[in-house]
């Protein structure tokens, strides 16, 4: 679905992501693990057309997305969710779900399903997005994005600010839509979540990849059992 090749990008000139490449296929669950700075969300903004690469191709559903404009590639089927949320904090609950179905119109049934996921936005429809905690924030960001009928859901730590239940409840939806067909690439600092969550991983550091593997390889790694599963 999506094959990332020799990619380099970052801010003023600074690269910060170098030399990527990976690939996520259609109906997988990919993972991306790192340190705080590895270069996680550079990476996800860069693939989304948040930012410019500095060199190497994004490949999306056999077309080069290097570069357009995120717009353009949400359109195409790809939809992020950022950590930072990006939410109006006037706007309800409903209101940013609406809004979640651009450029298309709102589907009562797709609606339905997101809210079955997430009770807890089902409970505060007509609730503002600024009075709400952040993990009920963290819900209705995955909810938008979801309302659009995704291709792919790129996720950058869908758990943050969320309570360990909640995070839980998250991924046990993200689950359900799984099954669904539904391709997800992910990046998580509860690794243990995403280790559960996902089929495939790869293991980035300083901006480099540096292991890859099946979940269940990963999780044996000596490397990443001491660094990101508390186990020496």
């Amino acid at each position: 679905m999506i094959e990332v090749n020799s990619l380099s990008a970052g801010y003023q000139g600074n690269d910060v992501v170098h030399d990527v490449t990976f690939r996520v296929d259609q109906g997988e669950a990919v993972m991306i693990i790192g340190s705080n700075g590895a270069g996680k969300t550079t990476l996800f903004q860069t693939l989304c057309g948040l930012l410019s690469p500095s060199s190497g191709k994004v490949i999306f559903e056999g077309k080069d997305i290097t570069g357009i404009p995120a717009e353009r590639i949400a359109r195409l089927g790809m939809r992020f969710v950022s950590a930072a949320r990006h939410l109006f904090p006037r706007m309800t609950v409903e209101e940013h779900l609406l809004l979640g179905a651009y450029p298309h119109k709102p589907d009562p049934k797709t609606m339905s399903i997101v809210l079955d996921l997430f009770p807890r936005l089902a409970e505060r429809r007509k609730q503002r997005a600024g009075t709400m905690s952040g993990g009920e924030q963290q819900m209705l960001a995955v909810g938008r994005a979801l309302m659009s009928k995704p291709r792919l859901l790129v996720l950058d730590e869908p758990s943050t600010g969320l309570a360990p239940l909640l995070a839980r409840a998250a991924y046990e939806a993200l689950n359900v839509l799984r099954g669904q067909g539904l391709t997800v690439l992910v990046t998580e600092q509860q690794v243990p979540l995403a280790m559960s969550f996902s089929d495939r991983g790869y293991v980035l550091e300083n901006g480099f990849i540096r292991l890859e593997g099946t979940t269940e390889q990963l999780a044996a790694n000596p490397a990443v059992r001491s660094a990101y599963l508390g186990v020496t």
